[in-house]
Parts: structure tokens; sequence; C-alpha cells
């Protein structure tokens, strides 16, 4: 097995921490870094000491690699995986993986013109909780799944002024939250079509209606899928909750029901139960390092020689769920 040689596109503390866990499976070798903080710089070169620190995107590329792990604001994402992608080099990203459905197959089909590895980090997907659920369902143990309930709610708002702006984000917080819970919801269920969506968005209280000089802070969506539940997702950013989020994923059949949800308020520890009628039975609880086993999935597998994955058609079918929740 051969050490890929990567390279990491801003390391700020989302990309530091995917450095952290890829760089732990000893799998690949961190050989340069661009970022144009010297403080995130140093915080990256103390987890890859071996690493140089290149002057731009382009000083990376030259680097000869075999991946690229990007962790950029949203407006970047998908060009910049497109380019190393072209230069024969697997990517990680940061979600979303393009601000519209367009972008996202744009970055696909060259992936998969190239042959290379395409990754993006929904992470929720890792965590051992959402795993067993996911198991559960396909094992036909909550029988016909008709309803799914999805939450989202951070009592904060994005500290970077490009969130904000649509044409850099390509939205609020569907965008940057809901994205993670119509990609669990289409993963658990096998990613069936959806046929009805509809939803209401606004920004401060006022409905968004049709305006484009402003991102929506809440959401509540329902997506109705080709033979199977309902699915009812909320997601907010600034909401008087009490705590600093709540997240949760709920799911409901005939013979069952499960759950995923947050303690506390916490962004990191996570319960799973599975429900029959008033009995709750634990599936997994905290600790549960979960965050950057997508980054270290991918790059084992990169290590392993892996190459375009069929799957990353998926990544569209995502965005394309979130383009019909913003009407587009």
């Amino acid at each position: 097995m051969i050490r890929p040689r990567i390279g990491f596109l801003g390391v700020g503390w989302i990309g530091r921490s995917r450095m952290q866990a890829m760089v732990e499976t000893g799998l690949i070798e961190a050989v340069a870094i661009a970022e144009p903080s010297p403080e995130m710089a140093a915080g990256a070169l103390e987890i890859a000491p071996g690493a140089v620190l290149v002057g731009g995107y382009d000083a990376l590329l030259d680097q000869g690699l075999d991946g690229v792990v990007i962790a950029t604001p949203s407006a970047l994402h998908a060009e910049q995986s497109i380019r190393a992608l072209d230069r024969g080099a697997a990517v990680f990203c940061q979600k979303p993986l393009g601000r519209t459905a367009a972008e996202a197959a744009a970055v696909v089909a060259a992936a998969r013109q190239a042959d290379r590895l395409l990754g993006v980090d929904f992470s929720y997907r890792f965590t051992t909780g959402m795993r067993r659920i996911r198991e559960a369902v396909a094992a036909g143990e909550l029988g016909q799944l008709f309803a799914i309930d999805l939450t989202f709610h951070n009592a904060y708002g994005p500290d970077k002024p490009w969130f904000y702006d649509p044409a850099q984000s390509g939205g609020g917080c569907v965008m940057d939250l809901g994205v993670h819970l119509v990609d669990l919801a289409l993963w658990t269920l096998g990613f069936p079509d959806a046929t009805e969506v509809t939803a209401d968005l606004t920004a401060a209280g006022e409905p968004l209606a049709g305006r484009n000089d402003r991102v929506e802070d809440h959401a509540v969506a329902t997506i109705r899928v080709a033979g199977g539940p309902t699915i009812r997702l909320a997601c907010s950013w600034r909401l008087h909750a009490g705590r600093d989020a709540v997240i949760a994923a709920d799911f409901y059949g005939t013979a069952g029901g499960a759950a995923f949800r947050n303690v506390g308020g916490s962004f990191y520890d996570f319960t799973a139960e599975r429900f029959t009628g008033t009995h709750a039975e634990p599936l997994a609880g905290p600790p549960d390092a979960w965050s950057g086993r997508a980054a270290a999935d991918w790059a084992t597998r990169l290590a392993g020689g892996a190459r375009y994955d069929p799957d990353a058609d998926r990544l569209v079918d995502v965005a394309r769920l979130i383009d019909r929740i913003y009407g587009r």
C-alpha cells in the first residue's frame, strides 16, 4: 500500500480536524498546506510538521498530489474540486459540494471523467447511532416507514459574512445545517426519488418570498418520497431553544420507531434508541469519536487504491433536493 500525498486547502478548525483524522490513520502523507491565516497554518503544521506551506492553490496543485482536502467557503468548492480532479488528484470536500445541483453535478462529472475518488464530509453518516438506525431500517425492523422528522436548530449563526450572502453561500440554514439532515434521510432510505417538496423559508421572522438579497435563518420543509415516508425537516440559526443546539432524526414505522438525538444541547454527543410502543432500547451513546470518520474513511479508501465510486452520483441527489427546498 502506497501512502498517498495529500494537500490541504484551508485549515481552519474543520480543516485541521479532518487533517488530524487523516494523519492518524497512518495511511497518508500530508505534504502541503495552503492557508492565508498564519495562525491557522501554524496549527496545521503542528499536526503535520513535515508539510510545506505554499502560497496558494496553484502552488498546492503543483506539488504532484494524489489528493486534495478542501475546506474553503462554499462558493469555491465546485471550481476548486474540478481543478484538482482535472489535475488527477482525488478530492475530499466540505459540504456543500456545490451551491446548486448544477455545480455538484459538474464536480461529479469531473470525478467520473478523471476516474478519481470524490468524497464530501457528510460526517453524521459516520455516527454509531445513525449507522445502527440505518441497519435497523434496512433489515425491516421498524416495519413500513411512514414518517421521518428531522431537526437541526442552532442557537448561533455563522461568524463569517459570506454565509449571509446568497451568491456566496447558496442559501442559509438549509444549506448549512439542513443539508446534513437531507443526506441522512436519503442515505437511510436508499435514495428514493422525491415526488413533492414544499417549504417555508423565513429571515428574522419574515418570509423570504423570492428575495435574493438575504438568506433564511429558519426553514420548515415537507418532502414526500416515492413509496416511502413523509419527511418533515426543520432547521434554523439563532433559535431561542434554551440550549446550544437541538439535533434529531426520528424514524417511525408500522413495527417500531428509532431516534437519533443530541445530548443536552451538545454538537458532538448523541444517543440512538429503538422504540416499541412505550419501550425504548438503547442502540448507541456517547462517547463516540465520529467527527473525523468520513475523512479517515476517504483517506483509507484512497490509500487502498480506490478510484471513482458511482455512489458519488448520490451527492447530486442531495443537491437536487436542496434546490427543490429553495424552489429552484
